[in-house]
């Protein structure tokens, strides 16, 4: 299959990586590459671990009204530990109109504390065992940690699914994400060279161990799952060409660029845009949209529903994504599940989830989105071979393997020897 160069990049180059950045060993509960994962084998991992109770602390759940791709994550792991037999406890912070306690899909979450006190007020619990004894505990580090490694004991593990990087000054004020930067890069990731992490790709993995100088050989891929409603359905697909773009809408995922994109993308082949979304950036986005006198072409969707969001899939041709920071990007493989392949910015993270001219194409400049949509569009051969490769390669992607395999790497800390 023909294999396109990406521009702008020497061929090779992303993929060289530093000496450090050598891949783990396999653990050992981790399953062998196409080995079928199920609730029933993530039982076992526990039982023979001895992991009756995970704590996992966030800095926001799945009903936050700001959720997104690492809370989605977070609670399909849950679940699925909580189907094994294990007993989960989510501590984040408070969510408007949530209550403060509840149980979701068969684990606890606990919602105390904004978004700031979050930190403090978890770990105090933790140390005054109010949220209850555990045997393992689960950080995941959102770029503000909750400094783990200090004052919890083995067996631990942090996932990290980005680093943070520019993404401080787009939320913060100058001052505070600049602290915020150095804390993230420079400060905390002393603490955790010695502590496992889980990451969701492989481009993302080589920035932790380089940017945060962590031990290579304790960060470990796993990648995440896609649910079982996304599948493809051939007579959904639109007549006429449909490109979607799904995310919350706030600067950093970069809908602008889309628009313009598309914009450009028309003057050379017809094309529709729904973004489906809500978020801070819904105003700004709407502007735009007028001046470019883009109403009859581009409609910001809004929130849509699970049902709503797997019939944008299938009847889209192509997704599209101009993120400036990914862990993976699971709308990409959420789509290629549907059999629609992906034009994408051309970042760490959606480097995994698209096979560059196999399932999709990655872009680094604004012209390439626009030839890369075109080509798409105007050959139906190319964009039935991405369609049917990503359809393929997101057939392997099961949130059962990433349970399993996310607590495998708990489970090896329970196995390895103390100092």
């Amino acid at each position: 299959m023909e294999r396109q160069r990406r521009v702008g990049v020497p061929r090779g180059a992303r993929r060289s990586l530093s000496p450090r950045a050598v891949a783990p060993a396999r653990l050992a509960g981790q399953l062998p590459s196409g080995a079928v994962a199920t609730v029933a084998k993530i039982g076992d991992l526990a039982a023979e671990a001895g992991l009756r109770r995970i704590h996992v602390l966030a800095w926001r759940d799945l009903d936050d009204i700001e959720a997104g791709g690492s809370e989605l994550h977070a609670d399909r792991v849950a679940r699925l530990w909580a189907e094994a037999g294990i007993d989960v406890t989510m501590r984040t912070s408070f969510s408007a109109g949530s209550p403060s306690v509840a149980v979701r899909s068969g684990y606890r979450v606990i919602r105390r504390g904004g978004r700031y006190m979050v930190f403090p007020r978890a770990v105090l619990a933790e140390l005054a065992g109010g949220h209850g004894a555990r045997d393992g505990l689960v950080e995941i580090w959102n770029g503000m940690p909750f400094l783990s490694p200090v004052w919890a004991h083995r067996p631990r593990t942090a996932w990290v699914h980005q680093p943070h990087t520019e993404l401080w000054d787009r939320v913060l004020p100058r001052g505070r994400a600049a602290a915020g930067r150095v804390f993230e890069r420079d400060l905390a990731p002393r603490l955790y060279r010695s502590t496992p992490v889980v990451t969701l790709s492989e481009s993302v993995r080589r920035q932790l161990v380089d940017a945060f100088r962590l031990r290579p050989e304790r960060v470990h891929v796993v990648p995440p799952g896609i649910d079982d409603r996304f599948v493809p359905n051939p007579r959904a697909r639109d007549p006429e060409p449909l490109l979607v773009a799904v995310g919350r809408l706030t600067s950093a995922k970069q809908f602008d660029r889309v628009i313009r994109a598309v914009a450009r993308l028309r003057e050379h082949a017809p094309a529709r845009l729904v973004i489906a979304g809500s978020g801070t950036e819904k105003d700004r986005l709407a502007s735009l949209v007028s001046a470019l006198d883009a109403e009859a072409w581009c409609e910001l969707a809004g929130h849509v529903d699970d049902a709503a969001l797997a019939s944008l899939y299938q009847r889209a041709w192509v997704l599209v994504s101009a993120s400036s920071a990914e862990g993976w990007g699971m709308t990409i493989t959420e789509a290629a599940a549907c059999g629609t392949p992906a034009v994408v910015s051309d970042i760490p993270g959606h480097a995994d989830a698209v096979s560059d001219g196999e399932t999709g194409h990655l872009a680094a400049r604004d012209g390439d989105f626009v030839d890369a949509l075109a080509r798409i569009i105007n050959d139906p051969a190319h964009r039935a071979r991405l369609g049917d490769a990503a359809r393929a390669r997101a057939s392997s992607l099961t949130w059962e393997r990433t349970a399993h395999d996310t607590l495998a790497v708990l489970a090896g800390e329970v196995r390895r020897p103390t100092r």
